[in-house]
């Protein structure tokens, strides 16, 4: 492949080989191997909604910050005096 995709990954230089570029932001998620429902993207200092991960090119020099949501919490204190 003659220009894989290289980005800019939360700060972090990143090479993927298996990509050119330019590509669909949904395949460097795949390539990514990242569960698309549990994260939020930001391409170039804009978010990018979901609907449009398919439609929206990723290119070699591209920086990406991707925000995982996590479940959970901490759990309920019995606060209650006796």
């Amino acid at each position: 492949m003659p220009n894989p995709l290289t980005i800019q990954l939360n700060g972090q230089h990143r090479a993927l080989e298996a990509l050119p570029s330019p590509s669909p932001l949904s395949l460097v998620i795949s390539a990514l191997e990242l569960k698309s429902d549990r994260i939020a993207v930001e391409l170039n200092g804009a978010i990018i909604s979901r609907g449009t991960w398919l439609d929206t090119e990723v290119t070699t020099g591209a920086h990406l910050e991707i925000v995982h949501f996590v479940g959970g919490g901490l759990q309920q204190a019995n606060l209650s005096r006796r």
